[in-house]
Protein backbone atom coordinates (compact mmCIF):
# COMPACT_ATOMS: atom_id res chain seq x y z
CA UNK A 1 0.00 0.00 0.00
CA UNK A 2 2.79 2.39 0.86
CA UNK A 3 4.49 1.77 -2.47
CA UNK A 4 1.28 2.33 -4.39
CA UNK A 5 0.57 5.52 -2.48
CA UNK A 6 4.04 6.84 -3.16
CA UNK A 7 3.81 6.03 -6.86
CA UNK A 8 0.50 7.85 -7.15
CA UNK A 9 1.72 10.74 -5.06
CA UNK A 10 4.90 11.14 -7.07
CA UNK A 11 2.86 11.46 -10.24
CA UNK A 12 1.00 14.37 -8.70
CA UNK A 13 4.06 16.34 -7.60
CA UNK A 14 6.90 15.52 -9.98
CA UNK A 15 5.80 18.40 -12.19
CA UNK A 16 7.43 21.08 -10.02
CA UNK A 17 10.66 19.14 -9.76
CA UNK A 18 12.69 19.57 -12.90
CA UNK A 19 13.32 20.37 -16.51
CA UNK A 20 13.56 18.50 -19.79
CA UNK A 21 15.81 20.26 -22.26
CA UNK A 22 14.68 19.38 -25.78
CA UNK A 23 14.12 22.57 -27.73
CA UNK A 24 14.46 26.30 -27.38
CA UNK A 25 11.11 28.07 -27.48
CA UNK A 26 10.60 31.80 -27.83
CA UNK A 27 7.25 33.58 -27.61
CA UNK A 28 6.61 37.30 -27.53
CA UNK A 29 2.90 37.53 -26.69
CA UNK A 30 2.03 38.28 -23.09
CA UNK A 31 -1.76 38.58 -23.01
CA UNK A 32 -3.10 35.73 -20.92
CA UNK A 33 -4.84 33.21 -23.17
CA UNK A 34 -6.17 31.10 -20.32
CA UNK A 35 -8.13 33.67 -18.36
CA UNK A 36 -11.76 32.65 -17.92
CA UNK A 37 -14.31 35.11 -19.31
CA UNK A 38 -13.27 38.43 -20.86
CA UNK A 39 -9.55 38.82 -21.63
CA UNK A 40 -7.64 39.85 -18.52
CA UNK A 41 -3.92 40.55 -18.41
CA UNK A 42 -1.89 38.82 -15.75
CA UNK A 43 0.03 42.08 -15.49
CA UNK A 44 -2.81 43.56 -13.52
CA UNK A 45 -2.54 43.75 -9.75
CA UNK A 46 -5.15 41.96 -7.69
CA UNK A 47 -5.15 45.00 -5.42
CA UNK A 48 -6.63 47.27 -8.07
CA UNK A 49 -8.21 45.16 -10.84
CA UNK A 50 -9.42 46.78 -13.99
CA UNK A 51 -13.09 47.32 -14.70
CA UNK A 52 -12.90 44.49 -17.22
CA UNK A 53 -11.53 42.14 -14.59
CA UNK A 54 -14.23 43.07 -12.09
CA UNK A 55 -16.95 42.40 -14.68
CA UNK A 56 -15.50 39.06 -15.58
CA UNK A 57 -15.11 37.50 -12.17
CA UNK A 58 -18.28 38.18 -10.18
CA UNK A 59 -20.85 38.42 -12.96
CA UNK A 60 -23.73 36.00 -12.48
CA UNK A 61 -24.47 33.46 -9.74
CA UNK A 62 -21.57 31.12 -10.58
CA UNK A 63 -18.15 31.88 -9.12
CA UNK A 64 -15.58 31.42 -11.86
CA UNK A 65 -11.87 30.77 -11.74
CA UNK A 66 -9.67 33.54 -13.06
CA UNK A 67 -7.52 30.93 -14.86
CA UNK A 68 -8.45 27.70 -16.55
CA UNK A 69 -6.39 24.53 -16.58
CA UNK A 70 -4.22 24.16 -19.72
CA UNK A 71 -5.11 21.60 -22.32
CA UNK A 72 -2.61 18.79 -22.69
CA UNK A 73 -1.42 20.06 -26.07
CA UNK A 74 -0.65 23.52 -24.67
CA UNK A 75 2.36 22.34 -22.65
CA UNK A 76 5.86 23.15 -23.86
CA UNK A 77 9.18 21.31 -23.53
CA UNK A 78 12.68 22.65 -23.27
CA UNK A 79 14.02 26.16 -22.81
CA UNK A 80 11.90 29.29 -23.06
CA UNK A 81 13.21 32.77 -23.86
CA UNK A 82 10.43 35.36 -23.37
CA UNK A 83 12.58 38.40 -24.35
CA UNK A 84 11.21 40.56 -21.52
CA UNK A 85 13.03 43.84 -21.06
CA UNK A 86 14.78 44.17 -17.71
CA UNK A 87 13.97 47.31 -15.66
CA UNK A 88 16.37 50.11 -14.70
CA UNK A 89 18.30 49.94 -17.99
CA UNK A 90 19.92 46.68 -16.87
CA UNK A 91 21.93 45.01 -19.61
CA UNK A 92 21.19 41.31 -19.67
CA UNK A 93 24.16 39.20 -18.64
CA UNK A 94 26.42 42.17 -17.97
CA UNK A 95 25.05 44.49 -15.30
CA UNK A 96 26.03 43.60 -11.74
CA UNK A 97 23.24 42.66 -9.29
CA UNK A 98 21.45 45.53 -7.62
CA UNK A 99 21.70 46.13 -3.87
CA UNK A 100 19.18 46.79 -1.13
CA UNK A 101 20.36 47.51 2.41
CA UNK A 102 18.53 45.94 5.33
CA UNK A 103 18.98 46.59 9.04
CA UNK A 104 20.61 44.65 11.86
CA UNK A 105 17.21 44.61 13.54
CA UNK A 106 15.70 42.78 10.57
CA UNK A 107 18.50 40.23 10.62
CA UNK A 108 17.99 39.61 14.34
CA UNK A 109 14.24 39.29 13.83
CA UNK A 110 14.82 36.36 11.49
CA UNK A 111 17.25 34.77 13.91
CA UNK A 112 14.86 35.18 16.87
CA UNK A 113 11.40 34.71 15.34
CA UNK A 114 12.33 32.43 12.44
CA UNK A 115 10.72 34.78 9.91
CA UNK A 116 11.01 38.41 8.84
CA UNK A 117 8.91 40.61 6.56
CA UNK A 118 10.91 43.15 4.54
CA UNK A 119 8.75 45.68 2.77
CA UNK A 120 9.14 46.96 -0.78
CA UNK A 121 12.44 45.39 -1.72
CA UNK A 122 11.38 45.49 -5.38
CA UNK A 123 9.86 48.55 -7.03
CA UNK A 124 7.12 48.73 -9.67
CA UNK A 125 9.64 48.02 -12.41
CA UNK A 126 10.66 44.69 -10.92
CA UNK A 127 7.11 43.75 -9.91
CA UNK A 128 5.94 44.43 -13.46
CA UNK A 129 8.82 42.37 -14.82
CA UNK A 130 7.92 39.38 -12.64
CA UNK A 131 4.25 39.66 -13.57
CA UNK A 132 5.15 39.70 -17.24
CA UNK A 133 7.38 36.66 -16.82
CA UNK A 134 4.55 34.90 -14.99
CA UNK A 135 2.06 35.86 -17.69
CA UNK A 136 4.36 34.27 -20.24
CA UNK A 137 4.75 31.11 -18.19
CA UNK A 138 1.02 30.72 -17.68
CA UNK A 139 0.36 31.37 -21.39
CA UNK A 140 3.02 28.85 -22.41
CA UNK A 141 2.98 26.29 -19.57
CA UNK A 142 5.95 23.99 -19.25
CA UNK A 143 5.60 20.22 -19.14
CA UNK A 144 7.12 20.11 -15.66
CA UNK A 145 4.08 21.97 -14.35
CA UNK A 146 1.66 19.44 -15.82
CA UNK A 147 0.90 17.11 -12.91
CA UNK A 148 0.86 19.83 -10.24
CA UNK A 149 -1.50 21.96 -12.27
CA UNK A 150 -3.66 19.02 -13.34
CA UNK A 151 -4.03 17.99 -9.69
CA UNK A 152 -5.52 21.45 -9.07
CA UNK A 153 -3.13 22.02 -6.20
CA UNK A 154 -2.41 25.42 -7.76
CA UNK A 155 -3.72 27.20 -10.82
CA UNK A 156 -0.08 27.00 -11.93
CA UNK A 157 2.97 25.64 -10.11
CA UNK A 158 6.45 24.87 -11.40
CA UNK A 159 9.64 24.04 -9.53
CA UNK A 160 12.99 25.25 -10.87
CA UNK A 161 11.28 27.62 -13.26
CA UNK A 162 14.59 29.49 -13.60
CA UNK A 163 15.96 26.48 -15.48
CA UNK A 164 13.32 26.66 -18.21
CA UNK A 165 12.38 30.36 -18.31
CA UNK A 166 15.28 32.73 -18.96
CA UNK A 167 13.45 35.71 -17.49
CA UNK A 168 13.38 34.22 -14.00
CA UNK A 169 17.07 33.38 -14.22
CA UNK A 170 17.78 37.00 -15.17
CA UNK A 171 15.77 38.17 -12.17
CA UNK A 172 18.10 36.23 -9.87
CA UNK A 173 21.20 37.40 -11.71
CA UNK A 174 20.38 41.11 -11.69
CA UNK A 175 17.93 41.96 -8.90
CA UNK A 176 18.77 42.80 -5.29
CA UNK A 177 17.43 39.47 -4.05
CA UNK A 178 20.88 37.96 -3.55
CA UNK A 179 22.15 41.01 -1.68
CA UNK A 180 19.19 40.96 0.71
CA UNK A 181 19.60 37.26 1.43
CA UNK A 182 23.37 37.54 1.89
CA UNK A 183 22.81 40.14 4.60
CA UNK A 184 20.03 38.20 6.29
CA UNK A 185 22.18 35.06 6.33
CA UNK A 186 25.37 36.86 7.36
CA UNK A 187 27.19 35.34 4.40
CA UNK A 188 29.24 36.70 1.51
CA UNK A 189 27.83 34.30 -1.09
CA UNK A 190 24.36 33.19 -2.15
CA UNK A 191 23.53 30.31 -4.46
CA UNK A 192 20.07 29.30 -5.60
CA UNK A 193 19.15 25.83 -4.38
CA UNK A 194 15.62 25.56 -5.78
CA UNK A 195 12.74 27.86 -6.66
CA UNK A 196 9.00 27.59 -7.20
CA UNK A 197 6.57 29.72 -9.22
CA UNK A 198 3.14 29.55 -7.56
CA UNK A 199 -0.08 31.03 -8.92
CA UNK A 200 -3.17 30.71 -6.70
CA UNK A 201 -3.09 27.88 -4.13
CA UNK A 202 -6.44 26.15 -4.51
CA UNK A 203 -5.74 23.81 -1.63
CA UNK A 204 -4.20 24.89 1.64
CA UNK A 205 -1.02 23.51 3.16
CA UNK A 206 -1.49 22.47 6.76
CA UNK A 207 1.12 23.24 9.41
CA UNK A 208 4.47 22.08 8.07
CA UNK A 209 8.18 22.69 7.86
CA UNK A 210 10.02 22.97 4.53
CA UNK A 211 12.17 20.00 3.62
CA UNK A 212 12.13 20.42 -0.16
CA UNK A 213 15.08 22.81 0.02
CA UNK A 214 17.43 20.93 -2.24
CA UNK A 215 20.48 18.87 -1.25
CA UNK A 216 21.52 21.05 1.68
CA UNK A 217 21.36 21.09 5.47
CA UNK A 218 18.85 23.00 7.55
CA UNK A 219 21.25 25.72 8.67
CA UNK A 220 22.64 26.33 5.19
CA UNK A 221 19.26 27.22 3.67
CA UNK A 222 17.24 30.44 3.64
CA UNK A 223 13.64 30.41 2.42
CA UNK A 224 12.28 33.35 0.42
CA UNK A 225 8.86 34.43 -0.86
CA UNK A 226 8.40 37.33 -3.31
CA UNK A 227 4.73 38.29 -3.87
CA UNK A 228 3.55 40.02 -7.02
CA UNK A 229 0.09 40.81 -5.61
CA UNK A 230 -1.56 41.85 -2.39
CA UNK A 231 -2.97 38.72 -0.80
CA UNK A 232 -6.56 38.60 0.46
CA UNK A 233 -6.98 39.33 4.15
CA UNK A 234 -8.45 35.94 5.02
CA UNK A 235 -6.13 33.59 3.13
CA UNK A 236 -3.26 33.22 0.67
CA UNK A 237 -0.31 34.38 2.80
CA UNK A 238 1.76 32.16 5.10
CA UNK A 239 1.09 32.15 8.84
CA UNK A 240 4.10 31.32 11.01
CA UNK A 241 4.68 30.04 14.54
CA UNK A 242 7.08 32.45 16.19
CA UNK A 243 10.40 30.88 17.16
CA UNK A 244 9.36 27.41 15.99
CA UNK A 245 12.60 26.97 14.02
CA UNK A 246 14.19 26.28 17.41
CA UNK A 247 11.90 23.38 18.26
CA UNK A 248 13.56 20.06 19.09
CA UNK A 249 10.63 17.67 18.61
CA UNK A 250 9.75 17.71 14.90
CA UNK A 251 11.79 15.10 13.03
CA UNK A 252 13.98 16.31 10.19
CA UNK A 253 12.29 14.02 7.64
CA UNK A 254 8.80 15.13 8.67
CA UNK A 255 6.82 17.64 6.68
CA UNK A 256 3.45 17.74 8.42
CA UNK A 257 3.60 19.08 12.00
CA UNK A 258 1.03 18.11 14.65
CA UNK A 259 0.72 21.18 16.87
CA UNK A 260 -0.67 19.01 19.66
CA UNK A 261 2.46 16.89 19.91
CA UNK A 262 4.47 17.13 23.09
CA UNK A 263 7.03 19.91 22.89
CA UNK A 264 4.99 22.23 20.64
CA UNK A 265 2.93 23.76 23.45
CA UNK A 266 5.04 26.89 23.62
CA UNK A 267 4.72 27.65 19.90
CA UNK A 268 1.22 26.91 18.70
CA UNK A 269 -0.40 30.08 20.07
CA UNK A 270 2.37 32.42 18.86
CA UNK A 271 1.15 33.10 15.34
CA UNK A 272 2.75 35.71 13.11
CA UNK A 273 0.77 37.14 10.20
CA UNK A 274 1.83 39.89 7.80
CA UNK A 275 0.07 42.19 5.36
CA UNK A 276 1.78 41.21 2.14
CA UNK A 277 2.17 43.71 -0.69
CA UNK A 278 3.72 43.43 -4.19
CA UNK A 279 7.50 43.73 -4.08
CA UNK A 280 7.85 42.68 -0.43
CA UNK A 281 9.95 39.75 0.74
CA UNK A 282 9.10 37.15 3.36
CA UNK A 283 12.22 35.32 4.54
CA UNK A 284 12.26 32.42 6.97
CA UNK A 285 14.27 29.54 8.35
CA UNK A 286 13.39 26.21 6.66
CA UNK A 287 12.38 24.71 10.01
CA UNK A 288 9.95 27.50 10.91
CA UNK A 289 6.53 25.87 11.15
CA UNK A 290 3.90 27.58 9.00
CA UNK A 291 0.75 27.07 6.97
CA UNK A 292 -0.95 28.58 3.93
CA UNK A 293 -4.73 28.70 3.56
CA UNK A 294 -6.48 28.71 0.20
CA UNK A 295 -10.02 29.96 -0.46
CA UNK A 296 -12.65 27.81 1.24
CA UNK A 297 -14.12 26.67 -2.08
CA UNK A 298 -10.74 26.36 -3.81
CA UNK A 299 -11.62 28.97 -6.42
CA UNK A 300 -9.54 32.09 -7.01
CA UNK A 301 -11.20 35.11 -8.59
CA UNK A 302 -8.04 37.22 -8.29
CA UNK A 303 -4.32 36.58 -8.58
CA UNK A 304 -1.87 35.49 -5.91
CA UNK A 305 1.38 35.15 -7.78
CA UNK A 306 4.54 34.33 -5.84
CA UNK A 307 8.12 33.46 -6.68
CA UNK A 308 9.62 31.51 -3.80
CA UNK A 309 12.29 28.99 -2.97
CA UNK A 310 15.50 28.33 -1.07
CA UNK A 311 18.99 29.77 -1.35
CA UNK A 312 22.14 28.51 0.33
CA UNK A 313 25.01 30.27 2.06
CA UNK A 314 28.73 30.26 1.31
CA UNK A 315 30.60 26.99 1.88
CA UNK A 316 27.44 24.88 1.77
CA UNK A 317 28.20 21.20 1.24
CA UNK A 318 26.17 18.86 -0.94
CA UNK A 319 23.96 16.43 0.99
CA UNK A 320 22.92 13.36 -0.97
CA UNK A 321 19.31 12.69 0.03
CA UNK A 322 18.76 9.76 -2.31
CA UNK A 323 16.19 7.38 -0.86
CA UNK A 324 14.39 10.02 1.17
CA UNK A 325 11.62 12.51 0.45
CA UNK A 326 14.20 15.30 0.44
CA UNK A 327 15.56 14.10 -2.90
CA UNK A 328 12.50 15.39 -4.75
CA UNK A 329 14.05 18.84 -5.15
CA UNK A 330 17.36 17.41 -6.41
CA UNK A 331 16.69 15.38 -9.53
CA UNK A 332 19.35 16.68 -11.90
CA UNK A 333 22.51 14.99 -13.15
CA UNK A 334 25.00 17.47 -11.72
CA UNK A 335 27.60 14.89 -10.66
CA UNK A 336 28.10 16.21 -7.13
CA UNK A 337 28.85 13.71 -4.39
CA UNK A 338 28.01 13.83 -0.71
CA UNK A 339 30.26 16.22 1.20
CA UNK A 340 31.50 18.15 -1.82
CA UNK A 341 31.21 21.91 -1.93
CA UNK A 342 27.98 22.96 -3.59
CA UNK A 343 29.39 24.59 -6.72
CA UNK A 344 27.51 23.79 -9.91
CA UNK A 345 25.44 25.43 -12.67
CA UNK A 346 22.54 23.43 -11.17
CA UNK A 347 22.84 25.65 -8.08
CA UNK A 348 23.96 28.96 -9.61
CA UNK A 349 25.69 31.70 -7.70
CA UNK A 350 23.62 34.91 -7.68
CA UNK A 351 25.61 36.99 -5.16
CA UNK A 352 28.02 38.77 -5.13
CA UNK A 353 27.77 38.23 -8.90
CA UNK A 354 26.37 35.59 -11.20
CA UNK A 355 28.77 33.36 -13.13
CA UNK A 356 28.76 33.86 -16.90
CA UNK A 357 29.95 30.26 -17.32
CA UNK A 358 27.05 28.92 -15.23
CA UNK A 359 24.60 31.15 -17.09
CA UNK A 360 25.83 29.80 -20.44
CA UNK A 361 25.41 26.23 -19.21
CA UNK A 362 21.77 27.01 -18.39
CA UNK A 363 21.16 28.75 -21.71
CA UNK A 364 22.73 25.85 -23.62
CA UNK A 365 20.38 23.33 -22.00
CA UNK A 366 23.11 21.65 -19.93
CA UNK A 367 21.15 22.18 -16.72
CA UNK A 368 18.05 20.03 -16.70
CA UNK A 369 16.28 16.78 -15.96
CA UNK A 370 15.37 13.61 -17.78
CA UNK A 371 13.58 10.39 -16.78
CA UNK A 372 16.87 8.58 -16.16
CA UNK A 373 17.96 11.26 -13.68
CA UNK A 374 14.65 11.00 -11.85
CA UNK A 375 14.70 7.19 -11.68
CA UNK A 376 18.26 7.08 -10.34
CA UNK A 377 17.68 9.71 -7.66
CA UNK A 378 14.43 8.15 -6.45
CA UNK A 379 16.05 4.78 -5.75
CA UNK A 380 14.99 3.40 -2.38
CA UNK A 381 12.22 5.92 -1.86
CA UNK A 382 9.53 3.22 -1.86
CA UNK A 383 11.11 1.37 1.04
CA UNK A 384 8.87 1.06 4.10
CA UNK A 385 10.73 3.44 6.45
CA UNK A 386 11.42 6.15 3.92
CA UNK A 387 7.97 5.68 2.43
CA UNK A 388 6.24 6.33 5.72
CA UNK A 389 8.28 9.48 6.25
CA UNK A 390 7.74 10.65 2.69
CA UNK A 391 4.00 10.02 2.98
CA UNK A 392 4.00 12.77 5.63
CA UNK A 393 4.29 15.22 2.75
CA UNK A 394 0.82 14.39 1.52
CA UNK A 395 -0.79 15.00 4.89
CA UNK A 396 0.10 18.64 4.33
CA UNK A 397 -2.32 18.94 1.44
CA UNK A 398 -5.84 20.03 2.19
CA UNK A 399 -7.38 22.96 3.98
CA UNK A 400 -5.44 24.18 6.98
CA UNK A 401 -6.91 24.51 10.43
Amino acid sequence: MVRLAIAAALLSILSPLGVVSFTQITHNSFTSKRTVGCPVSLHQSSKAPSTSEERTIEKGPIKRRILKEPNLWEYNFGLQFPQIKLPHDIEQGKTAPEKYEITEEQIRTLETDGVVHIKRVFDDGWVGYLREATTYQVDYPHFWAFAGTASKLYDYIQRNVWQTNKSFADFYYHSAMGHVLSQIGRTDEIRLSTDLLMVNPNKGFKWHQDNQNGPIGWEDGIRFWIPMDETPKEYGAPVYLEGSHKNTVVEEQAVFVDLDMEGMEGYKQKRLEFKIMPGDMLIWHPRTVHKVDGPADGIWTSYRRVLGGTVCKANTLYEDKTGSGGVLSDLGRHGLEHGQKLESPFFPIVYPRFSEEEARARDNGEVGRNPKDIASKLGGLAGKASGEKFFSFFKVLGMSK
